[in-house]
């Protein structure tokens, strides 16, 4: 409802919480559910990469960047390759995730 009376009078500074919010949010379940294999900045664990046998692209980069909002919450709930989903993460949660990375660019 802000964010449609923000639209409506045109007052967008009352729209930028909610995102904001959204990636303060999101910083937190990225934190204790994501942080320990990709890293604090986003950049990945080397030593997990090195474990798991993989390369770790980082999370800011334009290939990642690039990914829909869909297409990354569907790596964070379902997986890819030999990431497991992150079975901790609702759907609300991993929206919030993304508006997260979304600020590592």
């Amino acid at each position: 409802m802000k964010q449609l009376f923000a639209v409506c009078t045109g007052i967008l500074v009352i729209g930028l919480p909610l995102a904001a919010a959204d990636a303060a949010a999101g910083k937190a379940v990225y934190d204790k559910a994501c942080k320990s294999c990709h890293g604090a900045d986003g950049a990945g664990n080397p030593t997990v990469a090195k474990m798991m046998k993989v390369e770790m692209k980082p999370l800011g980069s334009k290939e990642v960047q690039a990914k829909s909002d869909d297409d990354l919450k569907a790596v964070i709930t379902k997986g890819s390759g030999k990431m497991k989903p992150i079975t901790s993460v609702s759907g609300d949660q991993a929206s919030a995730v993304v508006a997260f990375l979304r600020t590592l660019k």
